[in-house]
């Protein structure tokens, strides 16, 4: 993957636009996933004779090896040989979410690297997209595989992963390592995502409640749906008008605080370190890998489920969303070890903001081109879950102010409903649909 002819977007040696203008390019998330990252020794590449082959060994230097969390790349062709060699499903599902972790940080960093070349409006947008492709791209997979359990369950629990572990981890850790220290952050930027997440538990809800209001949960089967199919559009609308805001009207409330210690984290670079084809060739390939392994994912986790003992819901709620975004939920707590909370908010409230409002109605959107049955009824206990999660983290962040005791009640939040999960037993792909709890086969229905 040699880096090819680069674009003429330098003047006088460097690249159009201002510091200011490539700083905003990078978003919260982008800024977290660069605390994993380490310089890469150029060195000994120097000395190769060879062009073509100087500029690839210079890649796969930045992108394998320029990386905190490179030690985890052999489990991908571990995951592989497993596979093709019949080793047991637990295995093979078990080394794809490792090698999940450092891929997914590694579409952060080159999503970055694109956006030094395309200015950060395209660059907002090309993160708006691929800021949780692991997500997305699971979801597809299970999509096809008419798994709508485990969509909405590894949707669920990464809304709740970021709300609850990952907030909350970050204002306790930054509590307390600030114990001497007032910690604040910005609240406009928090009531806007705040606003949006009410919004998206507004649009989870009714479908819910109206087929509860129902007299036979069959009769009103195909109202939720049309309901469901209808909020989603709603949803993505109401995304388009928020990316928008944060990118074009509204961009100061998002600007990350400017860093005074950029030497020593590494994040003053003010030139890419890769070119632009490079970064949009290695892009793509760590696209396919990342769907290579979210579908073994999807094939081998009701196979760890059983050998584990473990609800394919937990699983999917808890272990999935965790493993995901491990990288980006690593960065925000070291930031806001640095008191630099705006980041970590960045990071938590913005991956939780876009997977309930663009995922979530892009899974319904899609599963209704496919011919598939998917609605936003997440179920009581789930959507319960969801609703109280929010409103605790409305109230948490309310004053613009910070300290551990926050973060350590939603730490423990998220610790009672991973328990409830835990003892919870629902079989996957099954589904009530008679009011004495009678359950069928969902799989029968979906392809009706």
């Amino acid at each position: 993957m040699a880096s090819l002819q680069e674009p003429l977007l330098l003047e006088n040696g460097n690249l159009k636009g201002s510091s200011k203008e490539i700083r905003h390019g990078r978003t919260a998330q982008n800024m977290s996933s660069s605390s994993l990252r380490k310089k890469s020794d150029l060195t000994l590449l120097t000395k190769v004779r060879y062009g073509m082959l100087r500029q690839f060994l210079t890649n796969l230097q930045e992108v394998i090896l320029g990386t905190k969390l490179s030690v985890l790349f052999p489990a991908i062709p571990f995951a592989v040989v497993a596979d093709c060699y019949g080793f047991a499903r637990p295995w093979v599902f078990s080394l794809s979410l490792l090698g999940l972790i450092p891929l997914a940080e590694r579409v952060s960093f080159l999503t970055e690297q694109i956006a030094y070349y395309t200015g950060p409006t395209v660059g907002g947008l090309l993160n708006a997209t691929c800021g949780n492709a692991t997500e997305l791209i699971i979801a597809i997979f299970a999509l096809s595989q008419y798994k709508i359990d485990v969509v909405k369950y590894s949707l669920l629990g990464s809304v709740l992963s970021n709300l609850l572990l990952v907030l909350g981890t970050s204002l306790f850790c930054g509590g307390i390592a600030n114990l001497r220290e007032e910690q604040k952050y910005d609240r406009r930027q928090a009531d806007v995502n705040s606003l949006l997440l009410l919004l998206a538990l507004l649009c989870h809800s009714l479908p819910l409640l109206f087929r509860m209001a129902g007299a036979s949960a069959a009769v009103k089967a195909d109202p939720t749906l049309q309901l469901s199919r209808a909020s989603s559009i709603i949803m993505l609308i109401a995304y388009l008008a928020y990316l928008l805001f944060q990118l074009f009207t509204h961009r100061q409330l998002f600007e990350t605080q400017e860093e005074s210690e950029d030497d020593e984290d590494g994040l003053s670079e003010e030139a890419p370190v890769i070119g632009f084809w490079s970064g949009f060739i290695w892009l793509v390939g760590m696209t396919a890998v990342i769907s290579l392994l979210s579908e073994y994912v999807v094939q081998t986790i009701e196979d760890a489920s059983d050998s584990w003992g473990i609800s394919v819901s937990f699983i999917s709620i808890i272990l999935l969303p965790i493993v995901g975004n491990a990288a980006e939920h690593a960065g925000a707590i070291i930031f806001a070890f640095k008191n630099k909370l705006d980041i970590s908010l960045g990071v938590a409230l913005g991956s939780a903001t876009q997977i309930s409002m663009f995922v979530v109605p892009l899974c319904v959107v899609v599963a209704w081109i496919m011919g598939i049955k998917m609605d936003l009824n997440f179920n009581l206990l789930e959507t319960g879950s969801l609703a109280l999660t929010i409103i605790a983290v409305a109230f948490t962040l309310q004053d613009g102010t910070s300290h551990y005791m926050k973060g350590l009640v939603l730490l423990l939040l998220y610790i009672v409903i991973g328990a409830c999960f835990f003892v919870s037993k629902t079989p996957p792909n099954q589904v009530n649909i008679t009011n004495s709890g009678t359950k069928i086969p969902i799989d029968s229905i979906l392809r009706a």
